[in-house]
């Protein structure tokens, strides 16, 4: 049974130093690792340029040595070698798995490169890189199943969702992804998280009020769940501190 915290890794702005930014990034990871099992490191969320999560996940495995990590990789911008090098680092970290997405446009409007998730997950599995790292694909909270036979014929381990947003999604893939693991992200419902809720067309109030039990029943059924809460990492603290007490 997994809890996973989401953590995006810095922007990288001109009128900021970088390596300050790493190390409130890596001192908020070893608050939060006391009260999770797992976490999970994003790559250039809505395409802005951040920190490698190579880059930061390798200072937070020689800090925090015992806890699993594993990391968002964008395709839509990489070529087929950058994605071999990228999965290849990932392996020498001791990363535990790779989510392989495609990843919101360019914020610096870089071409796609045209690579193809599932084709990634299949390339990377027919390399053997699978008995060294687990590849996971993302599908959608309310996917049609019929559509998504090249994501499932790819045999990732598992599939990570987008946020759901009640427990029949979860039920929903659960009963249609046998065999794969399941790892719902759920958004912590806070008011600073707010603008996350609008652009993700939830409730916030509602949500809110079915939040812990939406995170229990989900737990119970999948084993496995990621918590994000992009704008407010200090209330999410809190309520780990006292789900764990």
């Amino acid at each position: 049974m997994t809890i996973r915290y989401e953590a995006n890794p810095p922007k990288i702005l001109p009128d900021t130093d970088t390596n300050k930014s790493i190390q409130k990034f890596v001192e908020k990871i070893k608050i939060i690792s006391k009260k999770c099992d797992a976490i999970h490191i994003t790559e250039n969320v809505l395409g802005f340029q951040r920190v490698s999560p190579i880059e930061v996940g390798k200072i937070i495995r020689k800090e925090i040595p015992d806890i699993p990590i594993t990391v968002s990789l964008r395709v839509r911008d990489k070529t087929e070698q950058e994605i071999s090098e990228f999965v290849d680092n990932c392996i020498a970290v001791g990363f535990s798995g790779i989510l392989i997405l495609m990843g919101d446009p360019s914020q610096t409007r870089k071409e796609d490169s045209g690579q193809i998730p599932s084709l990634t997950v299949k390339r990377l599995r027919e390399q053997g890189k699978n008995s060294k790292i687990d590849l996971y694909l993302s599908v959608s909270n309310k996917p049609n199943f019929s559509k998504i036979g090249k994501k499932i014929e790819a045999k990732p381990k598992g599939f990570m969702t987008q946020v759901i947003q009640n427990i029949s999604q979860v039920q929903d893939l659960s009963r249609n992804l046998k065999g794969f693991s399941i790892i719902p992200i759920i958004l912590y419902p806070s008011g600073k998280n707010e603008k996350s809720a609008k652009f993700l067309d939830l409730d916030l109030d509602s949500y809110g009020q079915e939040f812990e039990d939406l995170l229990k029943r989900t737990h119970e059924i999948t084993g496995d769940v990621l918590i994000t809460s992009p704008s407010d990492f200090y209330g999410l603290d809190e309520f780990l501190t006292k789900s764990r007490t």
